[in-house]
């Protein structure tokens, strides 16, 4: 199906022509009648221009020149040679204009044709009376009467009717100007006629291509932004049809429904491994943390039990039931922040009965935020770094005291000892492995790692775990969550 339909590019260089072909046509017609009606003008030009050159004096030249040789009783060479600035050459002038108007045959208007031939007998005529005159001079008798009647009958004459003909062929000529203006003017107004008509038709083709082109262009288009905008609020149920499409555009759909299939299938990949590994990486951790608290507890069980103090035996046994009860919670993510509270507290109350001369610990919580929900084991973790790494290194009782509550629209607990604190480099240090994780196998910290980057997967990087320490005074952990009634609400991964 994509072979039948017609590229965009074919669609936009057929759009190209029906924009080119037209003002190209008009404008070739416009020039060449306009170069047409140039050259007839401008040829009408040029032949008035050398007719006119001996319409004026061209008698007044021939005649003086012959009226010099008659009294001179001399030849037209020898008149020429001793009078060259005074008189001109009549043969040279009979040959030049002879010249011209036998150019001027077959340029010039046929009705001006029978007057050059006219003008070129005359000329004829003209050489032979000077000829003549001529002759009459060089011979032995005297014949200057017959000379100078030569002169006023044929001569002058002659040169007169020549320059008569000559203005008479400029006129004519002239008059040939206004047929040209007037094929000019029926011109301007065909090609004006000719031009709003294919300006109409053109325009109106013009508007159905680029209808059509830019339907085929952006229909599709926008459908491909609705789609990517739907894609991108998570919805992969919009599929572009491209029946109708170009061949990119249609490539462009069936790439874009490719990809979104493709996208839908690794988000549900990724979300199914990162379930899994968030179930992998919590068991790890219980795996790591139950055994040892659970065998100390036992331990400490076993102890109250050989001292012969039930009471007490039975308290951290109920105790550890509850810890356990809360840390499996039916194999749920997501805990209310009362469960998460009870479970921090069995942890405490067992810690207490086993480090009762060194511990002593406060917990409040603003009832409010009991209806929302909370990541399993957060807190208990944070609770127990303190008692390791502060409260026991220390000399004396400690004191561990857990708040929290509810500021700017999140759920903000913090965790405080009054251990050993810590430097500003030793504080740098177990951020850094709180964020990056632990880079040798007994380095430590993965729990906090592990808690840290569980806060990060369900709710977001703006939220997690940060600590304050100062050296000596002991140390704060602040954990901060956004509110959320029930784990359906978790951010998608």
């Amino acid at each position: 199906m994509k072979e039948k339909r017609m590229s965009l590019s074919s669609r936009l260089r057929i759009n190209m022509l029906i924009t080119i072909v037209p003002m190209v046509g008009l404008l070739l017609f416009s020039l060449v009648s306009l170069v047409s009606t140039a050259n007839s003008y401008d040829q009408i030009v040029r032949n008035i221009t050398a007719a006119n050159a001996y319409s004026i004096d061209f008698k007044q030249k021939v005649d003086y020149a012959m009226y010099r040789v008659v009294i001179a009783n001399t030849s037209v060479q020898h008149l020429v040679a001793t009078n060259k600035t005074e008189v001109c050459n009549p043969y040279e002038l009979i040959e030049e204009t002879r010249q011209v108007f036998e150019n001027l045959k077959g340029i010039s208007q046929k009705d001006n044709l029978r007057r050059i031939k006219n003008i070129l007998k005359n000329l004829d005529n003209l050489k032979t009376q000077i000829q003549r005159i001529e002759t009459n001079n060089l011979s032995t008798a005297h014949h200057y009467d017959e000379n100078m009647r030569l002169l006023e009958l044929n001569i002058y004459i002659l040169t007169e009717i020549t320059q008569e003909q000559i203005q008479e062929y400029i006129y004519y000529e002239a008059s040939a100007l206004e047929d040209v203006r007037q094929m000019l003017h029926g011109r301007v107004e065909l090609t004006i006629i000719l031009t709003l008509i294919i300006f109409v038709c053109y325009l109106f083709s013009l508007w159905l291509s680029n209808k059509k082109v830019n339907d085929s262009i952006t229909r599709p288009v926008k459908e491909l932004c609705v789609a990517t905008e739907s894609l991108a609020k998570g919805d992969f149920s919009t599929t572009i049809k491209d029946a109708s499409y170009d061949y990119e555009i249609a490539t462009l759909a069936e790439s874009f429904n490719h990809m979104k299939r493709e996208i839908s299938r690794l988000i549900d990949t990724i979300k199914e491994e990162q379930k899994n590994l968030r179930a992998t990486e919590l068991q790890l951790y219980q795996a790591q943390i139950n055994p040892h608290f659970l065998y100390n507890t036992l331990d400490t069980i076993v102890a109250l039990v050989e001292c012969r103090m039930p009471h007490e035996a039975v308290q951290m046994i109920t105790a550890l039931s509850d810890f356990f009860r809360t840390t499996l919670s039916e194999g749920r993510d997501f805990i209310l922040i009362s469960e998460e509270e009870s479970h921090v507290r069995s942890y405490l109350k067992i810690q207490q009965m086993r480090y009762q001369d060194i511990l002593d610990y406060s917990i409040e919580i603003d009832p409010e935020m009991y209806q929302y929900t909370i990541l399993k084991l957060t807190l208990q973790p944070l609770v127990e770094n303190a008692l390791y790494h502060g409260i026991k290194e220390k000399r004396g009782k400690g004191f561990i005291r857990i708040l929290g509550m509810i500021e700017n629209a999140t759920l903000v607990f913090t965790i405080n000892d009054n251990g050993i604190g810590m430097n500003k480099e030793h504080l740098l240090e177990i951020t850094q492995r709180m964020n990056r994780g632990p880079k040798k196998k007994n380095e430590g910290g993965f729990g906090l790692y592990n808690v840290q980057q569980r806060i990060l997967l369900n709710y977001g990087p703006e939220y997690g775990v940060t600590f304050s320490s100062r050296e000596g005074e002991g140390t704060t952990a602040t954990v901060v969550i956004p509110m959320r009634l029930d784990d359906s609400e978790k951010i998608p991964h």
